[in-house]
């Protein structure tokens, strides 16, 4: 399965259906939605980081729930926009996670997401280390998945 831009997934959307982000940390498997007029991300969980088929149910799964018709899936450019080894394993899991689920995958860079996050649960919200590390992979999804829709608004 092809990967489709933010524009052409926004695009292929079924009316009323909702974008799944997804931050693919090495442990955690951050997730995040949208709402149904792909204004508005919010953090929604994460799953342990397992075999491509188990993660691929739980995100199928969840897609049916919660009427998902596509994924956005954190790209991890370099700070200078290269494209390296963790950019290509997570280009390679997001076509893989696509064809594993049916469902349209698009990429998007994700650069400083879980950075900002930190600072943001650190400075606003004064939580506790144990507690970020409970809930930054699906804020930072929410973040990642935010910019794309602020980013694509419109087109």
């Amino acid at each position: 399965m092809a990967l489709f831009t933010m524009a052409q997934l926004r695009a292929t959307l079924p009316r009323g259906h909702r974008i799944l982000g997804i931050d693919p940390g090495s442990k955690t498997i951050g997730l995040a939605l949208t709402d149904v007029l792909l204004m508005l991300a919010t953090p929604y969980g994460g799953l342990a980081r397992a075999k491509l088929s188990v993660n691929a149910a739980e995100i199928r799964a969840i897609a049916t729930k919660q009427e998902v018709g596509g994924l956005l899936v954190g790209l991890p450019l370099g700070m200078d926009g290269s494209f390296g080894p963790a950019a290509q394993a997570a280009k390679d899991w997001a076509t893989a996670m696509g064809q594993a689920t049916g469902l349209p995958v698009a990429l998007w860079d994700e650069r400083l997401s879980s950075s900002a996050v930190n600072r943001m649960l650190i400075r606003e919200m004064d939580t506790t280390r144990a507690r970020r590390a409970q809930v930054v992979d699906a804020a930072a999804a929410a973040y990642t998945l935010q910019a794309a829709l602020d980013a694509t608004r419109g087109e």
